[in-house]
């Protein structure tokens, strides 16, 4: 006899064997035995969650001879022929290649017939979706008021190309996605019958492969245990033979991509190229580990929510402190949107190396949440540039009037160079002297006649924790609004236009210097114009 598929030879028999769907079992089952069943059905949900499987054993239970509570005998004769396939009360209709209006006719014209054994005629309609419009019409008045020994089950993936019409005509009920533990629960059930060695680890991959789907879940290890056969089906065989890849894998892709090491990433993808790891896969299991991060980021107390063990869980937590919110949204969104781009793709390396770049340079993309990430980089760059400039002196060549070297002061005016260091920056502006820096103009517009006239030509900076310095051109106009009496009306300026106290000290620039020589400028620090006008 030829081999039979996992999915096939395990196929649920009875009520009970079906797992997951405990809300639409228990309602059937109700429905039996009060002898209340409905004309219609509309059984929705994803591939693989048992829409067809219920379907065929609501129609061997509303014609069993003997039904134990709900459900099916599976020892009369009308059970074993409806198994069999061969009973002409049970009609299986595949609406993908019947989906005509004169195949509808002929459910029409059929169901004026009454069944030769058994209580009811049951139609399945399966993929009912692909129904074309003229067939729905035509379905429409049977599907409403058939004979009273005649039941539709209509079973679909996409409830939402189901004329409303069709579905207030249905008792719609919704196949919910079965839990990774229920796949794997039901696996090892089937392991122990078939006498195979699986690790726990293995089936649970297997199972979060599946994505809620039973059938899609028995297929895939069908074939992993095909390809190991007679050995002990371990997670590395399986993630072998499904070209998947392990979550250690992901997290040094991660970190490689957080440091921006383009090099690095790129080598990790030749990698798993040249392992033969499936790039569509690799790609949706990347973004999955990616949800996983983003749930730790932003909740408290998520172990019970991931499915992920203590080790990993704390690689997680490690890896959340190292990468912000923002920057984890847009990863998410640049995967997301490549894995269905992958699906169709000729060149699946190129387009996910072309991904990991963008991750890696966020200036390649102009959107919206990508700019603050382009931010954090040029931060990134200046912190680094001022720590360079910080451990090593700069060379200087200072240039007078008419463009040609002036020197160093103190040195001939021979273009000789100084190695000397820039200012450096005060550690963090005080928000009094900001909001100076901010009201600055119209604060100097209401100072007395000279002083207001030497203030549009001065520049700000730091002289301490909360000393403002007013640097003037030149001594002449340093020695006028320096004078006592026109520093307290500033300040008293100061003090009305902001609230707060803030010391002001008076300086010039001295002879043969520059502004950037000696101070540092806290307008352009925090990034505010200060109009000087000569």
């Amino acid at each position: 006899m030829s081999y039979t598929a996992l999915y096939r030879k395990f196929r649920p028999t009875a009520f009970e064997d079906v797992k997951g769907q405990d809300h639409i079992i228990m309602t059937l089952q109700n429905q039996i035995r009060a002898d209340r069943i409905g004309h219609a059905y509309l059984f929705c949900g994803t591939r693989g969650t048992g829409k067809t499987t219920v379907a065929k054993i609501f129609a061997k239970a509303v014609n069993c001879e003997h039904p134990v509570d709900g459900s099916p005998c599976g020892e009369c004769e009308m059970c074993k022929s409806i198994a069999a396939g061969t009973s002409m009360n049970v009609i299986e209709i595949d609406a993908a290649s019947n989906n005509g209006v004169d195949n509808i006719r002929e459910i029409r014209e059929e169901v004026t017939y009454r069944p030769t054994e058994g209580r009811y005629k049951v139609y399945i309609i399966d993929e009912v979706h692909m129904l074309s419009i003229g067939a729905f019409n035509a379905l429409l008045k049977t599907l409403e008021e058939p004979p009273d020994y005649v039941i539709f089950i209509l079973a679909t993936t996409e409830v939402h190309k189901i004329p409303i019409t069709i579905l207030s005509r249905c008792q719609h009920y919704d196949f919910k996605r079965i839990s990774i533990e229920t796949i794997t629960d039901r696996m090892k059930e089937l392991m122990d019958t078939e006498h195979v060695d699986v690790e726990d680890k293995a089936l649970r991959y297997i199972a979060k492969a599946a994505d809620g789907s039973m059938r899609d879940a028995l297929s895939l290890l069908d074939q992993c245990i095909a390809f190991y056969m007679g050995q002990k089906l371990t997670y590395d065989n399986v993630l072998e033979v499904l070209g998947a890849v392990d979550t250690d894998v992901f997290s040094k892709l991660l970190r490689k991509t957080i440091e921006r090491d383009v090099a690095g990433v790129l080598d990790i993808v030749e990698e798993l190229v040249m392992q033969g790891r499936e790039l569509t896969q690799l790609a949706a299991d990347f973004t999955w580990y990616l949800r996983n991060l983003l749930l730790v980021k932003t909740s408290d107390n998520i172990e019970d929510v991931l499915d992920v063990s203590t080790e990993n869980m704390r690689q997680l937590q490690e890896e959340a402190q190292m990468i912000e919110t923002d920057v984890l949204l847009r990863y998410i969104r640049i995967f997301s949107e490549l894995s269905g781009q992958l699906r169709y793709a000729t060149q699946k390396r190129v387009m996910l190396e072309v991904a990991l770049i963008k991750l890696c340079t966020p200036a390649m993309e102009t959107d919206q949440d990508s700019l603050l990430d382009r931010i954090r980089a040029v931060e990134e760059k200046v912190e680094k540039g001022f720590e360079a400039a910080a451990n090593a002196g700069e060379r200087v060549i200072y240039v007078n009037g008419d463009g040609g070297p002036a020197g160093y002061p103190g040195e001939g005016g021979d273009g000789q160079s100084a190695v000397r260091k820039k200012p450096e920056l005060p550690n963090a502006i005080p928000e009094d002297v900001q909001e100076v820096v901010r009201n600055f103009r119209s604060i100097a517009d209401e100072a007395s006649g000279m002083v207001r006239t030497y203030l549009k030509r001065a520049r700000l900076s730091l002289g301490g924790d909360n000393r403002l310095l007013i640097v003037l051109p030149d001594s002449l106009a340093a020695s006028v609004v320096g004078r006592e009496d026109h520093v307290q009306e500033i300040e008293g300026l100061i003090e009305n236009k902001i609230g707060k106290k803030v010391d002001v000290e008076v300086r010039y620039v001295e002879e043969g210097r520059h502004f950037e020589d000696t101070f540092v400028d806290i307008a352009k620090n925090i990034n505010m114009e200060i109009t000087v006008e000569d």
